[in-house]
């Protein structure tokens, strides 16, 4: 049973009006749509309940980069697994911990000895400490901006000075720029992610909106939510009127969560942040202030922050899965040598990747993703 909030939301029958109204919207347009999100949570919702085979032909949804275990670089995870060789007890997320990096993942680090708990949230990591001050600790901090700010609160509350944090967080917005302006995706319009941009807030996208002219539409998760963001979308392009809209506005607003904002201003400074698979963007990575260095494992440990080698296994296509570029179809490995049970590359193994969805789903190349 779902609940009845929820329940407007998967509403059989507005769905198929929504349904008509975006194929009366497609059969407008002069030519084809290539939308893109860049959310695991949109790409689980758009493919668990079918959606794009709701679509006319003409309209395609594509997943950019929006999982942040598939875009976490390979030298941030070969950084955490030295420290677990070298004795150092580390505290991840489930599925980061079996994120491999060039060679080895934090759980294949665990299997021969090392000690690697996982947890559920930051707060867990400092208890962790807390509860055991002989010992080290480093929380591997990965994720959007928003799992930024419990990060920035627990460090201004002062955590026992025998945690330390390897931040990889990345930020969101200036990335969709960086997506936004491709000469090689040829996005017409985006489909922004409701929880990111709850924090961040609309006006964080406001310049590369200004410099592209891409249409916008911030989305809420539900099936309902995802109908009314491609019909929003359609309907900016079909008038030739790209705006910034907010389907979303029972959780997105135009500031974002000031709150949100000022701890992590706080705690965090911006520079370059390499993302996995996709390239080196500006003013997407954080780093922790020289207030907070007691507690940044980089200082700690020396930890040098280069993207290391990238390079996916033989014949993977990885890169161009998170990229938006190619469905995990027409990856040679996808559910052959790489499955949920056995996975090969970033994209199978987090619940946010697109292979991985796409694998429980049963989605096959015979089938793609207009079954």
């Amino acid at each position: 049973m779902i609940s009845d909030s929820l329940a407007e939301y998967r509403d059989p029958v507005l769905a198929k009006k929504l349904r008509s109204e975006i194929e009366k919207l497609a059969g407008e347009l002069d030519e084809p749509v290539m939308i893109m999100h860049v959310c695991g949570t949109h790409e689980w919702t758009i493919t668990h309940f079918g959606i794009r085979t709701l679509l006319p032909e003409n309209v395609e949804v594509r997943a950019g980069p929006g999982c942040p275990v598939c875009v976490t670089p390979a030298a941030d995870i070969d950084a955490i697994v030295d420290l677990a060789q070298r004795g150092v007890s580390i505290l991840s997320y489930g599925d980061m911990s079996r994120a491999r990096g060039t060679t080895l993942s934090l759980s294949d680090a665990k299997a021969v000895g090392a000690d690697v708990q996982v947890v559920y949230s930051v707060h867990d990591a400092v208890e962790w400490a807390r509860r055991a001050p002989h010992k080290q600790f480093v929380f591997f901090a990965v994720g959007f901006e928003t799992t930024a700010p419990p990060t920035a609160y627990e460090i201004i509350s002062k955590p026992p000075e025998n945690l330390s944090f390897l931040v990889s967080y990345r930020y969101v917005p200036p990335a969709v720029g960086a997506l936004a302006r491709s000469p090689e995706l040829e996005v017409d319009g985006f489909m922004n992610a409701g929880h990111a941009s709850t924090i961040s807030g609309m006006r964080a996208y406001k310049p590369y909106f200004d410099e592209t002219k891409k249409p916008m539409v911030f989305s809420g998760f539900e099936p309902i939510d995802v109908l009314i963001s491609i019909a929003m979308l359609l309907k900016q392009l079909k008038n030739k009127e790209p705006k910034m809209e907010n389907e979303y506005s029972r959780a997105v607003t135009w500031e974002g969560n000031v709150k949100a904002q000022e701890v992590m201003d706080r705690v965090f400074m911006m520079g370059d942040g390499y993302w996995r698979g996709v390239a080196t963007l500006p003013g997407t990575g954080f780093r922790l202030r020289e207030e907070f260095c007691v507690y940044d494992a980089r200082k700690k440990y020396d930890i040098a922050e280069t993207p290391g080698n990238e390079q996916f296994i033989p014949k993977a296509r990885c890169a161009e899965v998170i990229m938006g570029k190619i469905d995990p179809p027409e990856c040679p490995l996808y559910m052959n040598e790489c499955t949920p049970e056995s996975p090969k590359g970033p994209t199978m193994v987090s619940i946010e990747g697109t292979c991985k969805i796409w694998a429980e789903h049963k989605i096959l190349a015979s089938m793609k993703c207009r079954v």
